[in-house]
């Protein structure tokens, strides 16, 4: 069994769970198809490699052909860890992995935050700025970055202006609150703006 899945961020809508709303992630973890085995004996580990079709082929008939043009018949491909029998998995079978989670599962998800670019203090590290009134001119910059000692160094990992976003995040125990026609519906946000791939897992 795949012990996840990667899925496709659609948006955050609110569904009712019980007789409370509920802030939910629409996930889409369907049209991944199997195209290639890695074994430990060939590849050093054990994986299934998936691709997600593209929405044009969707609906179309499964062919042989599509393993030899990966780019052209999907959109992504990537690995995902299998603890299974690898002799019982057929190349271009479907993965459904909204049948491995029922409502009220909890999952991990993995993602990369929106890149914010070049961003200040104020932003990045949620400084409280210079006072508003009495003649300010320090603007948004950050301040004295010295060190108590002659030669004035600066400390490591000091909180300075710099890249923002565009890393790994994990958010961890979200509970599914229901799942259809391959999208999963879960509790809370997750990192990434809508259309990126997310990395699912059973917590």
């Amino acid at each position: 069994m795949a012990v996840g899945l990667w899925g496709k961020k659609i948006g955050m809508s609110q569904l009712f769970d019980g007789d409370k709303v509920v802030p939910v992630t629409a996930i889409d973890v369907g049209g991944w198809l199997v195209t290639d085995v890695r074994t430990p004996e060939r590849d050093g580990h054990a994986a299934l490699q998936v691709g997600r079709l593209r929405d044009r082929y969707m609906k179309t008939p499964y062919s042989p052909q599509w393993l030899k043009h990966k780019k052209k018949y999907f959109s992504q491909v990537r690995e995902v860890p299998f603890d299974g029998d690898l002799a019982s998995v057929k190349l271009g079978t479907a993965i459904a992995f909204h049948d491995q989670v029922d409502k009220g599962d909890v999952v991990d998800v993995f993602g990369r935050t929106r890149g914010r670019g070049f961003a200040g203090v104020v932003r990045r590290h949620n400084f409280a700025g210079p006072p508003a009134s009495h003649g300010s001119t320090m603007g948004n910059r950050p301040g004295s970055i010295g060190f108590m000692c002659s030669n004035g160094r600066v400390i490591k990992r000091k909180e300075m202006p710099g890249h923002m976003g565009n890393v790994q995040r994990a958010v961890k125990n979200l509970k599914v609150i229901a799942k259809d026609a391959g999208v999963v519906f879960v509790k809370g946000a997750i990192p990434g703006h809508s259309g990126t791939l997310v990395f699912v897992r059973k917590s």
